[in-house]
């Protein structure tokens, strides 16, 4: 799933292998199953659930994995999952932020405090890290869907707030509350959206040594590997490999 900033860049640069798409395939279907849970099931009455369809078509996700995360919706009527946030400190004093999707918190929360643990850092109390984002609206856009120029005006008439343009896809930013109007706009134009999601924003990027880089992706990518954890974001500035 997305992270931000940097660590976004490195991970959509790495590519996944056989055993990371299997993962983010189970938690993207996961995500379906929650937003077709606690809304419409129909994709064009639920703008949640049709963002995170969109979403795992992105990812190559095959159209059957997406039916049954959408079917298990009705069948999961047991199960409650919270979206739950964990913040805290990770090697070096990186601030950062865990988004869970999860049906046992207290699993979850041990996973993600051995996972810190572990590490030499730390997790902190709710506030301890988010001061140092911001919370916004994004929305990724593949560069074969639009030219830059063609993405910049419909982000205008759209409404949204900033259009940056990466090395292969648009990012639209507009406030967390305005997402879905915003989309709803764009998709009059554009069908294919690599992400829509309510993202962590550093305010500023921390710069690391050299030599400590290995051990920060290495914990970013420990956090990303559980079951539970939907999104990791860090401010923590590592460059664009």
């Amino acid at each position: 799933m997305a992270g931000h900033s940097h660590w976004a860049g490195i991970k959509h640069k790495k590519g996944k292998a056989d055993k990371k798409r299997s993962n983010i395939f189970s938690k993207l279907s996961k995500e379906i199953t929650v937003a077709a849970k606690l809304g419409d099931k129909d994709p064009t009455m639920n703008p949640r659930l049709r963002s995170a369809i969109q979403t795992a078509r992105s990812a190559n996700m095959p159209k059957d994995n997406i039916e049954r995360a959408i079917d298990k919706s009705s069948i999961v009527t047991g199960t409650n999952f919270e979206n739950l946030r964990y913040e805290g400190f990770g090697p070096d004093k990186i601030a950062v932020i865990v988004e869970t999707l999860t049906d046992n918190k207290n699993r979850t929360a041990s996973n993600i405090r051995t996972i810190f643990q572990k590490s030499g850092g730390s997790l902190g109390t709710q506030g301890s890290a988010s001061h140092n984002f911001s919370q916004l609206g994004i929305i990724k856009i593949d560069k074969k869907e639009a030219s830059e120029d063609k993405i910049f005006e419909l982000a205008i008439e759209s409404g949204a707030e900033e259009c940056i343009h990466k090395d292969d896809f648009h990012e639209i930013q507009c406030s967390k509350s305005e997402i879905y109007n915003v989309k709803k706009k764009l998709e009059k134009i554009i069908t294919n959206f690599i992400s829509t999601e309510i993202e962590w924003v550093p305010l500023n990027s921390v710069n690391i040594e050299k030599d400590k880089k290995e051990a920060i992706i290495e914990f970013l990518e420990t956090l990303e590997e559980d079951d539970d954890v939907q999104n990791v974001y860090t401010n923590v500035n590592l460059g664009s490999e």
